[in-house]
């Protein structure tokens, strides 16, 4: 592994698992469960989802098929959020 791909999978690693466990946390709140209980399960599992995703960057053969994974999850999760972010889950 090159210097290049290593700082590619830690930035993927930090920048895409953050992201992918906080735009997690945000669209379980579109789940049909009281809001208070939506919130502590995103919130606890936002912690497992980052570790996964960590897992998943250093175990994948590639950096870019690591972001494409990171990617592709995100934009399965991205429906639920925007439906949370624009008010219709309130």
């Amino acid at each position: 592994m090159n210097t290049v791909s290593l700082l590619m999978r830690i930035t993927a690693a930090l920048a895409g698992g953050y992201g992918l466990a906080a735009l997690s946390s945000v669209a379980v709140i579109a789940l049909p469960m009281a809001p208070s209980e939506a919130v502590l399960l995103g919130m606890t599992g936002s912690f497992l989802i980052h570790a996964g995703a960590v897992v998943w960057v250093f175990a994948v053969r590639s950096a870019v098929r690591a972001w494409l994974g990171l990617g592709v999850v995100a934009l399965a999760l991205l429906p639920a959020a925007a439906w949370v972010w624009l008010g219709e889950a309130a």
